[in-house]
């Protein structure tokens, strides 16, 4: 699956680009070799498991230097959650058509498909197992990825909102927290289905609570 980054600032030419929060690395930084390793850590972790994914594995797969590796990230999981980060703002962009119910079932669905069906639902999975046994990691998990989602998945209700479509003194939370959670619920714990008709239903519910339906 092609990537989309995220970090990065291009340059003219035909130089490598530099990631901003590595200025002042003075061995530069290959965007093609960056990407690269995203995507074979990836590759691996599908293939593998999370247990069979090591850095030297990474590097041979992304045909680079294991000190290349050491010099953008500590670990595997800090290679890992950069890749899922940057997969998670490609694909879990929202459309706003102006219309809630199309607005959210869209959402979703590309939601439920993403932590479900895709390999980045599998780094996703991993990662959260990882972070049950790990606090410092469970924090930097949290701040960079979970703060973002929380921010993806209120902007189709805030939008509405804004339309007048839903009261100004909403809980988001609450309401966030009653249509995404039972798509992680399945997805991490029961591991039942979560295609359309199940997200969907979720929707329905949500448009019947505020007369939406």
């Amino acid at each position: 699956m092609a990537r989309a980054t995220t970090h990065t600032t291009g340059t003219s030419g035909t130089g490598p680009t530099t990631a901003p929060r590595h200025h002042g690395n003075r061995h530069g930084r290959s965007e093609q070799a960056r990407l690269a390793v995203l995507h074979a850590a990836d590759d691996l972790l599908v293939e593998k498991g999370f247990a069979g994914v090591t850095m030297e594995g990474i590097a041979t797969r992304a045909g680079v230097a294991k000190q290349t590796i050491y010099r953008w990230w500590s670990t595997k999981t800090d290679v890992l959650m950069d890749a899922f980060l940057q997969d998670a703002a490609k694909d879990l962009t929202q459309q706003d058509s102006g219309d809630l119910a199309v607005d959210l079932r869209g959402y979703l669905r590309q939601l439920a498909w993403f932590l479900s069906a895709s390999d980045s639902g599998a780094v996703f999975r991993a990662l959260i197992a990882q972070a049950q046994h790990d606090p410092e990691f469970a924090r930097d998990f949290r701040s960079r990825y979970l703060d973002e989602q929380r921010r993806r998945d209120r902007l189709p209700l805030e939008r509405a909102v804004e339309r007048g479509q839903l009261p100004s003194g909403l809980d988001l939370a609450a309401e966030i927290d009653q249509l995404m959670g039972p798509v992680y619920y399945r997805v991490l714990v029961t591991d039942e289905p979560v295609g359309e008709e199940f997200t969907d239903r979720l929707v329905d519910a949500f448009l019947r609570r505020h007369g939406q339906s």
